[in-house]
């Protein structure tokens, strides 16, 4: 996501997530209710807040693409977004929306469900208030600043009946659905360790992943892939972490980490040695099994994924993963199934995080 001025995101921080009871209108999506007038919708209306890079080059032009929901509305905090986004978009005046008058979407029937795409100290503030306004959630990873964090956003929406997906477009991407069964199912025996790395190099000195205070860091950001491909590849949660984190510029990495090395150990005992970095471009999945071998180089790109394993190459149609990832999140909401990749996950990941950090400051080994 592109960054907005410093002070502005503060300012958005600082507004209070309590907020009256709204009136809530749930849209009605079994097919054979048996009320006269109430048909199920055939696409979902997603509201995209939060309109950086990731919206508007990557999510926006795939909800292009998508035959369960459309890009229905928008938030912003930027006046000058919402004429350009309503001309390429065809969005209406009505389902335009800024971050003052947010919890007002409560009474808008054309949005079904709102993907928070901001800065990762956010994500809680404005899911907590989609699930009081009534409205499923999709939110970008990493879920939460921690666990903590993570717990009250599933309790919201729990207690607003409302779906909540964690935007893990990996876990819907075929050549990742492989590398996950040939792993959980055992296809060359028990894993027994998992290389990962996913890092680019960021020199932009205004950038919020540099600011601590709203989640910056190489390992709430990239360092998310990593984590995920072990436990996804595993089958299993880690149950003690180590960690080391290390700067070659130290100027720009002032509040948060530029380079993050953790390693990570599971019931199994299965091995996992993970890598993220703001300091270095990195992109690739090596797993070791008692039997054989496979991988993914890059394995979470947008585009390209490639895979080989001992029998021979990985070979999938390479998708729009962030179609896929909505089509069927928006599929689960409209006929009422569990999320591939529900709150929960994120939760479980931030776990993992929360004991990276103790590791870095203890230097010795934690427990999740």
């Amino acid at each position: 996501m592109k960054a907005q001025p410093q002070n502005s995101r503060r300012q958005f921080i600082k507004h209070s997530a309590a907020a009256s009871a709204l009136a809530i209108t749930p849209a009605i999506w079994e097919k054979n209710i048996g009320l006269v007038g109430l048909n199920p919708k055939e696409k979902l209306g997603i509201a995209l807040v939060g309109l950086g890079y990731y919206s508007g080059k990557v999510l926006a032009p795939a909800l292009q693409e998508t035959e369960n929901c459309y890009l229905a509305g928008i938030v912003t905090g930027t006046p000058e977004k919402e004429k350009t986004w309503a001309e390429q978009y065809g969005i209406k005046d009505k389902n335009i929306y800024n971050y003052d008058n947010y919890n007002s979407i409560a009474d808008n029937d054309d949005i079904d469900i709102i993907y928070v795409v901001l800065p990762n100290s956010m994500h809680a503030e404005y899911t907590i208030r989609a699930a009081e306004a009534g409205k499923h959630v999709i939110c970008e990873k990493p879920m939460g600043l921690n666990a903590q964090e993570c717990e009250s956003m599933i309790k919201a929406c729990e207690s607003n009946k409302q779906k909540l997906s964690i935007g893990y477009r990996m876990q819907f991407e075929p050549h990742t659905q492989e590398v996950m069964r040939l792993g959980q199912e055992q296809v060359f025996g028990p894993v027994k360790l998992v290389n990962a790395g996913a890092g680019y190099r960021e020199s932009r000195a205004d950038h919020w992943k540099l600011d601590k205070e709203m989640g910056g860091g190489a390992m709430m950001d990239m360092g998310v892939y990593s984590l995920q491909a072990a436990r996804y590849v595993t089958g299993e949660e880690p149950v003690a972490v180590t960690a080391q984190t290390f700067t070659t510029r130290p100027e720009l990495f002032t509040e948060v980490d530029e380079t993050t090395m953790f390693q990570l150990e599971f019931p199994s005992g299965a091995l996992a040695n993970l890598h993220t970095s703001f300091g270095m471009g990195m992109n690739y999945l090596n797993v070791t099994a008692e039997k054989g071998w496979f991988k993914l180089d890059p394995f979470s790109a947008y585009r390209g994924i490639k895979g080989e394993s001992k029998n021979g190459p990985i070979e999938f149609p390479q998708i729009n993963q962030q179609a896929a990832q909505m089509d069927e999140q928006a599929y689960c909401v409209m006929e009422d199934k569990p999320m591939r990749v529900p709150g929960e996950e994120g939760l479980r990941d931030m776990r993992v995080v929360d004991a990276i950090y103790r590791a870095i400051g203890s230097g010795d080994q934690e427990k999740v």
